[in-house]
């Protein structure tokens, strides 16, 4: 199929920039054509500098955070544990989990239904289409919001809520967006939102006392959580060299926790590099987002990373992005702000900060601060 047939721009509208939001509409990622593509479409073309070097990144030795005695309750291992992810957190902010108490046949599941879902035909997949301006739904590469670095995935995304009254809103999500044939593939991932809700609170116990405060200070403010599930699948690319999976950026969340498949792809700009994450089935990739830099006071730190493709075979990840309800309050803790450690950051609710990124800002390294800058602004 010849590219024209894959990207349309038509000039339907007058005006320049009513054209311009026309073609934006109009852009096409179906995967299915474009994997097997060797005329590299120029709006996935990423500038010199942020291509990935074409030699294999070297692999990032990532501190691998063991909660089995943390679990059972263990003194030494809480400290240990404790002490281990303060370490990480002030650094880079990525380590790895093992020994989580997920099961194991949930989370195979859910790799397996993503398959599912992402080989459906292009139209079967738009009936969860994301409206611009909104976070969730189903995006191919992203096209209603950008028109240049488009990355090369398809994602759908969709909310979860802790909430007690709360407790199908993903299962109900799939079968009202979808239709019931899907309700075995919600309910999967409703299952799986709950098991990450509940393991990032566990986290949150660490990241606490690993802080000076109190145990249950972050995990408490994190249980009515409403939370954003995404499905990432990066299809092959025969130019892999000229385009990313996702461009560089820092999660302006609060907490991510990753499964990645069997092929590699997430890399973490450390000490002026890129350096690669290994797949590991047995462990879950957390890293520290934007919305907890701000909540530690600038102490622990959300960093830059991407995800590059290859021309062999898709890769695909489930990501939770862990988030405070919308409305609630996001500032640090007093323990967390003195004479020698100033306020960094305004105070902001998660609402305001998730629509800065869908309306205003397209996430990079610098997205916090540029927040910050906007709510002074505003505020002042």
């Amino acid at each position: 199929m010849a590219i024209d047939c894959i990207i349309k721009n038509p000039p339907t509208m007058s005006s320049l920039k009513e054209h311009k939001e026309d073609q934006q509409k109009s852009l096409v990622f179906d995967a299915l054509v474009l994997q097997h593509e060797t005329n590299m479409p120029q709006q996935f073309i990423w500038p010199d500098h942020e291509k990935p070097n074409s030699q294999k990144s070297k692999e990032l030795e990532v501190p691998m955070l063991d909660l089995g005695d943390f679990l059972t309750g263990h003194s030494d291992s809480v400290k240990k544990a404790s002490r281990l992810i303060g370490e990480v957190c002030e650094n880079h902010g990525f380590f790895l989990v093992v020994n989580h108490g997920v099961d194991a046949n949930l989370i195979s599941d859910a790799q397996r239904y993503l398959d599912l879902f992402f080989e459906l035909p292009l139209l079967e997949k738009q009936r969860a289409q994301r409206k611009v301006g909104e976070s969730c739904g189903y995006a191919s590469s992203f096209t209603g919001r950008f028109s240049s670095k488009l990355p090369w995935k398809e994602t759908l995304s969709f909310q979860f809520s802790a909430e007690k009254n709360s407790s199908s809103v993903v299962k109900d999500y799939f079968t009202n967006t979808m239709g019931e044939e899907f309700e075995r593939l919600g309910k999967v991932y409703q299952d799986y939102c709950n098991a990450m809700s509940k393991l990032s609170l566990v986290i949150m116990e660490l990241l606490g006392m690993s802080l000076g405060v109190s145990r249950g200070h972050f995990k408490e403010f994190f249980e009515d959580n409403n939370s954003i599930m995404r499905l990432n699948y990066y299809p092959p690319c025969q130019k892999p060299d000229l385009t990313l999976g996702t461009g560089p950026h820092c999660d302006p969340t609060s907490l991510t926790i990753l499964h990645q498949d069997n092929v590699s792809g997430l890399e973490v700009f450390v000490d002026n590099e890129w350096r690669s994450i290994a797949p590991n089935p047995n462990a879950f990739v957390v890293n520290i987002g934007d919305t907890f830099m701000a909540l530690s006071n600038g102490r622990y730190k959300s960093c830059l990373h991407r995800a590059v493709v290859n021309n062999k075979s898709p890769r695909k990840s489930l990501a939770f992005f862990l988030c405070p309800k919308r409305e609630k309050l996001v500032s640090p803790p007093q323990e967390l702000v003195d004479e020698n450690n100033p306020r960094i950051y305004p105070d902001f609710t998660w609402s305001t900060f998730l629509e800065f990124t869908q309306k205003h800002y397209r996430a990079d390294m610098n997205t916090l601060q540029v927040f910050s800058n906007w709510v002074r602004q505003k505020t002042s």
